[in-house]
């Protein structure tokens, strides 16, 4: 059974390509649009890794990590960043609220899928 990921991102450009590259990978991907969509789908279904933007409307991608943390079902999900910030106040930010990885934008579909297989421990 191949892995599900939720992928929240504002971009819907960006959503295609790492859909794109996810699923040419094997991988189930869910798409949400800004993190107020992305914890309401993260909510309903139980996803294995999460890779979710910083900087959305509505809901960035930190406060949808904390508030992700706080739910004991979403405990153990993995979450990447995929984010042009590559501050590292920001990462630091993103490691306390419980972010597993990041990767800055623009990125290489093989260098996702690596991220999301070293992650995944796959």
């Amino acid at each position: 059974m191949s892995a599900s990921i939720l992928t929240v991102d504002d971009s819907a450009s960006l959503r295609m390509a790492i859909r794109i590259a996810l699923t040419g990978a094997g991988y189930a991907v869910t798409e949400a649009c800004d993190g107020a969509d992305g914890l309401s789908k993260a909510a309903a279904t139980r996803f294995d890794l999460i890779v979710t933007d910083l900087n959305m409307p509505n809901m960035d991608g930190l406060s949808m990590i904390r508030a992700l943390r706080e739910q004991p079902a979403q405990a153990g999900v993995p979450i990447v960043f995929l984010s042009t910030e590559s501050d590292a106040e920001v990462k630091a930010q993103a490691k306390a609220a419980g972010a597993t990885g990041w990767l800055v934008k623009p990125f290489e579909p093989e260098q996702l899928i690596r991220v999301v297989q070293k992650v995944l421990g796959r």
